[in-house]
C-alpha cells in the first residue's frame, strides 16, 4: 500500500476532530489569553485553521524560507476559521492522495531567517509539522476553551462534558 493511503484515514479523523473543536470557538473571545506569553485566543484557532495548508507546501516544494516578514491570517470570526480550515483540508487531501512514495520520500527543508531548522524526508514532515502539530494546537485550544467554560467534544472517545450527557440518559 502506497503511504499516502496509509496517511489519508489518520489526516481524516484529526481534521474531523479539529473541526469539531473548531467550531465550538466563541466570537467576541478572540481576544482572551490563559498567560501574557500565550498567544490569543483568535491567533490560535486561525492557526489551527491554517496548519493543514502545510501539507500542501510540504507536498508542493522542497524547502519553506521564512524570512520572519510573513503576516499571519487573522480571522474575525469563527466561521472565517472554520471556512479556512475547510478549504485547506480540501487542497491538502487532494495533493496527499496523490503524492507518490518517492514523492514522499524526498527531503524537505525548513529555514528561518537563513537558519535551518530542520531537514527530513516529506512524509516525516506531513506526520511531525502537520499532523503532530494539528493535534498539539487542537489540544492547546481545547484548554483555552475550557478555561472559558465552552463544553469540549471528545476526539477519541466521549469528552467529559459528553460523559455527563450519557450518564444522565442513563438514569
Amino acid at each position: 500500500m502506497p503511504i499516502a493511503q496509509m496517511l489519508l484515514p489518520e489526516f481524516d479523523q484529526e481534521v474531523k476532530s479539529t473541526r469539531k473543536l473548531l467550531d465550538c470557538v466563541p466570537d467576541g473571545k478572540f481576544d482572551y489569553k490563559p498567560h501574557e506569553k500565550s498567544m490569543t485566543l483568535g491567533r490560535l484557532a486561525a492557526h489551527t485553521s491554517e496548519i493543514p495548508s502545510y501539507a500542501c507546501a510540504t507536498i508542493q516544494v522542497e524547502r519553506m524560507d521564512f524570512t520572519g516578514d510573513e503576516k499571519p491570517f487573522t480571522p474575525a470570526t469563527r466561521q472565517e476559521c472554520l471556512d479556512a480550515f475547510d478549504k485547506h483540508v480540501v487542497e491538502a487531501r487532494e495533493m496527499l492522495s496523490k503524492a507518490t512514495d518517492e514523492d514522499l520520500a524526498k527531503i524537505w527543508t525548513l529555514t528561518y531567517k537563513g537558519n535551518q531548522i530542520f531537514s527530513m524526508p516529506r512524509v516525516a514532515v506531513l506526520r511531525s509539522m502537520v499532523m503532530s502539530h494539528l493535534i498539539h494546537h487542537r489540544s492547546q485550544l481545547g484548554v483555552y476553551l475550557r478555561l472559558n467554560n465552552v463544553a469540549i467534544p471528545g476526539m477519541y472517545g466521549p469528552s467529559a462534558d459528553e460523559m455527563s450527557m450519557f450518564n444522565t440518559q442513563g438514569a
